[in-house]
């Protein structure tokens, strides 16, 4: 049983293992697509193929759609050589439920994939032809919250993307400049409106792509290089809805592999590309999901809401993210993750068995983020991380690492803990003195920075674009020393744009640097100082 378009041919024996396939005519459905393409999404990786890909399958199976999605990869090109086209643009979703038991399905609503960059000719005029197109109702994304930065930790624009202003649409090398261009060419064509649609997990997500898509017109319109309406056409006639989506997708697990094999499933190696994406012919994540779109789509959209998406006001959505990602599941994660890599664990839901890190995350969200949660109406906040602790982290089926969790924590800790804190800041009636294990997240970050666990072993930070810069402020602490290191930290907790605030100036910046002082004091005060100070 082979993940590929012939094999799917004999129905029978895949589903007398077990497996479900699409109902709908995937020949048909691409041919449609390609003459009238209405969804095109960028990212190609896990949290795709698991969610949105699914939703329309979804739709294709109930035939509510015709058409199915064209996918762009703008940065890790293997992904589309080693899994879409290997695989027919087939993906095996294995849903982990937390009973133990798995759903198998086969994921076909892609109906073609293809590396956007000018360097393959032939594929950068596809774009261009399918950008042109009326019948594009949307551009979706899930490219990382750092896919939409211009700029790099010091606050100046890349090398890259002051290339990309210089150069105009003929040549963009950065993924936001190559999609600028081929947003431009849809105005030169007939200037349809258009919605560009981030589905990435951080806050006010639509804004930040306007933004750069913006920025990136405005310096080519100072230059001369594209028309002057192209600006009006980006205000007045393409939408940038926020979102909010989540669904934990985790890195392609070993025992997930072993239970496929055994259903006699033969597609099963990992690949990790040059560019460090893990990702295999199947995807595993949790049940458990959401997304909530602002409903701004010009052109149109895909019936999504009856596959469970929530379409509101944009007021909503921000009130839904803000609740998920500033209290009831990212901060939680981030906690978890950071102090799981000290503590050596590889599995977050093993640490759910831990008392003093399940009291941890149970303290932050209920007791330190509550208080300040944001309630959209649409979900309930209690409701929803009481999922988070009671069900959904602590899932012995969710292969999700602390590893995998702590990549980009630099540009987290701003959004998961740093709006918690404007918003003591912000009421009276509260007192910022009583944050005690957010600092305590942050002390355990600058430790997690030194590479070395609480038994005193090296180990390798996750990827991070500020790691190097992070990493050199402690490289000379050891363990074993007393301090003072008020010097030495006071670069990275004065960094609001790290932790969205000074620390100095909240008044929590020597609070932070008690607990580090606890952390490095020997091997195992990581565990001792968590046993002090969470009660």
């Amino acid at each position: 049983m082979k993940l590929t378009a012939k094999s799917l041919t004999d129905r029978k024996i895949w589903e007398a293992k077990g497996f479900g396939l699409p109902s709908f005519d995937r020949e048909a459905m691409i041919a449609q697509t390609l003459e009238n393409p209405t969804w095109i999404h960028f990212g190609a990786g896990n949290i795709f193929r698991g969610f949105p890909a699914a939703l329309q399958q979804s739709l294709l199976d109930e035939g509510k759609a015709k058409t199915g999605i064209i996918v762009g990869e703008g940065f890790d090109y293997e992904i589309i050589d080693k899994i879409y086209q290997k695989h027919d643009n087939l993906t095996l979703m294995v849903t982990l439920k937390s009973d133990g038991s798995i759903d198998k399905q086969v994921i076909a609503s892609v109906a073609a994939a293809y590396k956007c960059d000018p360097q393959f000719p032939d594929e950068w005029e596809t774009f261009k032809k399918l950008f042109r197109s009326p019948s594009l109702q949307m551009v979706t994304f899930t490219i990382t919250e750092k896919g939409y930065g211009l700029k790099g930790g010091n606050g100046e624009y890349y090398p890259a993307i002051l290339a990309d202003f210089a150069n105009g649409p003929k040549n963009p090398s950065m993924f936001l400049a190559k999609l600028t261009a081929l947003v431009y060419e849809r105005y030169l064509e007939k200037q349809v409106p258009l919605t560009l649609l981030s589905m990435d997990n951080c806050s006010h997500n639509g804004e930040k792509l306007q933004a750069a898509v913006t920025t990136i017109a405005k310096e080519w319109i100072s230059r001369g290089l594209v028309e002057k309406g192209f600006h009006s056409y980006l205000t007045k006639q393409v939408a940038f809805p926020w979102s909010m989506i989540d669904k934990i997708t985790p890195r392609p697990d070993a025992n997930v592999k072993v239970m496929l094999e055994q259903a006699g499933f033969e597609d099963t190696d990992m690949v990790i590309t040059d560019k460090h994406t893990y990702i295999a012919p199947f995807v595993n994540a949790e049940e458990c999901q959401y997304l909530v779109i602002e409903d701004t789509f010009p052109n149109g959209r895909p019936e999504l809401e009856s596959t469970g998406v929530y379409f509101t006001d944009r007021e909503t959505v921000n009130k839904v993210e803000k609740m998920k990602v500033c209290t009831c599941l990212n901060p939680l994660h981030t906690a978890l993750a950071i102090f799981g890599c000290l503590l050596g664990y590889t599995l977050i839901a093993d640490e759910m068995k831990d008392p003093l890190l399940n009291k941890l995350v149970h303290t932050i969200g209920y007791v330190e983020g509550m208080p300040v949660v944001v309630d959209p109406k649409i979900l309930d906040p209690r409701k929803f991380i009481g999922e988070v602790l009671e069900k959904r982290i602590p899932n012995p089926f969710m292969p999700d690492t602390p590893q995998r969790i702590a990549t980009d924590t630099s540009q987290k800790l701003g959004i998961r803990f740093g709006e918690t804190i404007k918003a003591y800041m912000a009421n009276d009636a509260l007192n910022l003195a009583d944050l005690k294990l957010i600092p305590l997240v942050f002390a355990g970050w600058i430790r997690y920075l030194m590479g070395i666990d609480d038994e005193g072993n090296t180990f390798t930070p996750s990827s991070d674009p500020r790691l190097e810069q992070e990493m050199a402020y402690v490289k000379t602490i050891k363990l074993g020393d007393t301090g003072p290191f008020s010097d030495t930290l006071k670069p990275i907790l004065s960094d609001e744009s790290i932790f969205g605030v000074d620390l100095y100036e909240t008044g929590l910046a020597p609070l932070v640097e008690t607990y580090f002082t606890e952390m490095v004091a020997a091997s195992g005060a990581i565990r001792a100082t968590l046993q002090k100070h969470v009660k």
